[in-house]
């Protein structure tokens, strides 16, 4: 699994922060996502796809 987060599409809701902590952050001064780890290990995949599934801005992108 390979993922990217378009920072130009994130509105800073911060709802994948809240899904999938260890793979995604949002930076300090205005809240948007920061991708802690573009390949996460596979006990994470769900937490992710979560996270992809619920951004409301649709800024993340998951491939397998």
């Amino acid at each position: 699994m390979r993922i990217q987060a378009d920072q130009e599409k994130c509105c800073g809701a911060g709802s994948c922060v809240l899904a999938a902590p260890d793979v995604f952050d949002q930076r300090e001064e205005d809240g948007i996502v920061v991708v802690l780890d573009p390949e996460p290990p596979a006990a994470l995949h769900d937490a992710v796809r979560e996270a992809a599934a619920i951004c409301p801005a649709a800024a993340i992108t998951v491939a397998d």
